[in-house]
Parts: C-alpha cells; sequence; structure tokens
C-alpha cells in the first residue's frame, strides 16, 4: 500500500523481504529477496537506495545505525526504533516524559515473575508483554488468575497493571522534517478475544470532545518526544472513567489507518512519503464515516488460499475491498482488510455486519 502511493509520484521502490511472493513483490520497482534481521542483507540493501524506511519493527539495529553513520538517510530514526523495539525501553520512556501508561514492572524471566507472585509483589491481574517480538497479538498473555499462570510467556517481559478499559482506540499521528505535526482522527478499535487481533475498526470516534483533545494531545507529545520524522501510530486505552493511556506505539503505517486509503482525505502512507520526503502533510479531514474490518484466514483452514462471498460482497455500496496477495492462509492471518464507507456510522456497521458474513477466507 506504500509502493503503490509512492506510484502516483514517480517514486521508484526497493523492497527487501524473505518472501518473494511478498504482497509489495508485484508492485515494487525492485525485489530484493533478504532478512531484515540479517546484518548483511540489510546494509547491502541499505546501499542500493536513497532513503531507508520499514513497515515492521523487528530490523537489525545495529545494520540501520551503521548506514545511518555512512551519511543514509532513514525514517523513523534508528534510535528511536530502538527504543520501540523493547517495551521495556517504551515503558521507559513513557515515565520519563510523562506519557500516561499503565504502572509496570520488569522482569528477566517467567520464574521471576512466579516469584513476585508468591512473595505477593506481584498481584491478580495483570498483562504479561515480551520485551521484543511481539505482534498482531503475538508476545502478550493476560493473566487475570492463577489457573492463568500456564499461559505465562518465556522471555525477558513487562508486566503492567490490567486496566478496566471501556474502548481501545488509536490515535497515528505524521511529523515532518520541519515539525509540522497533523493527526489522524481519533479511531475505535474491537478485537478478536481468540487472536488478540483487530477485527473492527470505527471512524469517526463516538468519544466526547474532551476525550479526543486529550487523546490527540497525547500523540502529538509523543512524536515531539521522540524527535520523530515519519508516522507514529499510538495504540491507547481509555478507561471507566475517561482516563487516556498509551498502551504501546508502532513508528510506521499500521492496521489502525488502512481506511485513510478511501475515507480521509490524505491516507496514512500519503502522510508517511510526505513526512520523510519534508513536503507539506496533508489534510486528515474525513471524507465519510468508515468502518474497517480485517480479513483473517478461517479458524479451521490452512493452505492455498480462496476467497467465498468476494463477488457479493462487492456489490454493496461503499465496500472497497483489499487483498494482500498472501498465497496461502492458516488461522486468524491477516489476508486483506474491507472498509466500508456510509453517510452515517449505523449504516457502515451494519454493512459491515453483512460483509463479516458473507466474505470468508478458507483453504482449498
Amino acid at each position: 500500500m506504500l509502493v503503490l502511493a509512492a506510484s502516483n509520484w514517480d517514486v521508484k521502490t526497493f523492497v527487501m523481504d524473505s518472501d518473494e511472493h511478498c504482497p509489495a513483490s508485484t508492485c515494487c520497482s525492485i525485489f530484493v529477496k533478504g532478512s531484515q534481521l540479517n546484518f548483511d542483507d540489510v546494509i547491502s540493501f541499505g546501499n542500493r537506495v536513497d532513503m531507508i524506511t520499514f513497515e515492521i519493527e523487528n530490523v537489525n539495529i545495529e545494520a540501520l545505525k551503521k548506514l545511518k553513520s555512512e551519511g543514509k538517510k532513514i525514517f523513523p530514526d534508528p534510535d528511536t526504533l530502538e527504543i520501540i523495539q523493547d517495551k521495556g525501553l517504551q515503558k521507559e520512556f513513557y515515565q520519563k516524559h510523562k506519557i500516561p501508561s499503565p504502572e509496570f514492572l520488569l522482569y528477566e524471566n517467567k520464574d521471576e515473575i512466579i516469584k513476585a507472585i508468591e512473595t505477593g509483589t506481584l498481584t491478580f491481574p495483570f498483562v504479561q508483554k515480551l520485551r521484543k517480538g511481539g505482534y498482531d497479538g503475538k508476545g502478550v498473555a493476560i493473566i487475570r488468575t492463577q489457573k492463568d499462570m500456564n499461559n505465562l510467556l518465556p522471555g525477558r517481559s513487562v508486566i503492567e497493571k490490567q486496566i478496566e478499559i471501556e474502548k481501545e482506540i488509536s490515535v497515528i499521528t505524521a511529523r515532518n522534517k520541519k515539525g509540522e505535526i497533523k493527526c489522524f482522527p481519533v479511531v475505535e478499535m474491537e478485537f478478536n478475544e481468540g487472536a488478540n487481533l483487530v477485527e473492527k475498526l470505527i471512524c469517526p470516534s463516538s468519544l466526547n470532545e474532551e476525550t479526543i483533545t486529550r487523546a490527540n494531545e497525547i500523540a502529538v507529545h509523543l512524536i515531539s518526544s521522540f524527535e520523530m520524522c515519519g508516522l507514529l501510530a499510538v495504540e491507547m486505552f481509555v478507561d471507566k472513567t475517561n482516563n487516556v493511556w498509551v498502551n504501546e506505539v508502532a513508528p510506521r503505517p499500521h492496521n489502525s489507518g488502512h481506511h485513510t486509503i478511501e475515507s480521509i482525505i490524505t491516507s496514512q502512507f500519503e502522510q508517511l512519503l510526505r513526512a520523510i520526503f519534508n513536503f507539506p502533510l496533508g489534510s486528515t479531514q474525513i471524507k465519510m464515516p468508515s468502518v474497517m474490518i480485517n480479513l483473517l484466514g478461517e479458524p479451521d483452514h490452512e493452505g492455498a488460499v480462496r476467497y467465498e462471498g468476494l463477488t457479493e460482497c462487492l456489490g454493496i455500496e461503499g465496500v472497497k475491498i483489499h487483498l494482500y496477495g498472501k498465497k496461502k492462509t492458516k488461522p486468524f492471518r491477516k489476508m486483506g482488510h474491507v472498509t466500508i464507507l456510509s453517510t452515517t456510522i449505523e449504516e457502515a456497521k451494519n454493512k459491515a455486519m453483512i460483509v463479516k458474513q458473507k466474505l470468508k477466507v478458507k483453504s482449498w
């Protein structure tokens, strides 16, 4: 989606991925097969281009730092990425910059967590997040009672106090090198409990103006504190008393911004390009209310992908379907998304329910 946005400006795009059939491979200018975790692959790739950005946090940071020291333009900066890669460093950054975030403790391994529970220094309920490598709901465990202790994850962890969540929201904000900042409208997110993945996204949010203003202020404060050039997705909780808490951030285009392709004057992908090229940031005004749903692989299907209900859903007014071109499906794998536009959120929600019932990702 970023490559497609770049093609509008005649930007030559190079993409590196370990999968030669990755979604961007069919539309970029040059595809390079390689691992973003391999030092030599990242260095070799970086030396072929003028500017580097990324759409996954798990990149070899030492390679990016070396490229930066040699004068390569990298957005966001590797020093920012290094903090965001480690959820422990993220939490300490929030603490230092007075960003509201749930109380936390850091543990080196599962045994330390068990010992803390036994000695009473840690009590239920809490949320465990692995410090590194988690994405799309992986690397997170919600431990409500002693019965959930079998779900504890091995590895260095952040343990957070569990918040009584009223709503989960996201604000995507952009900043260019001149320091201009713009926020996209606050969106509400609904999650698939089984996969801990965003299942539905609603824009605009139904929150009151005071809460929306607070969420935007936090997002602006965060991207300014990072002195970041690029795009920052800020996932937040709104609790039962309307307090806003930062959950975590992603320094890249984000699933909670895919609806912007159709529903906002400037998409998140164009906005990222504007930011890193130091162009004026585009308008984030809503064109139409929208609901976005992720297309996830059906629970009992794994193998070559097939889609059911595609033609029928394309016949519904305001339905925009994006298939990512992944060849194989597996349970809860993200295979695409659908944005439903309408004059009212209620009508968009009703159409989204129909799409969700009819459009299925299955295997042959």
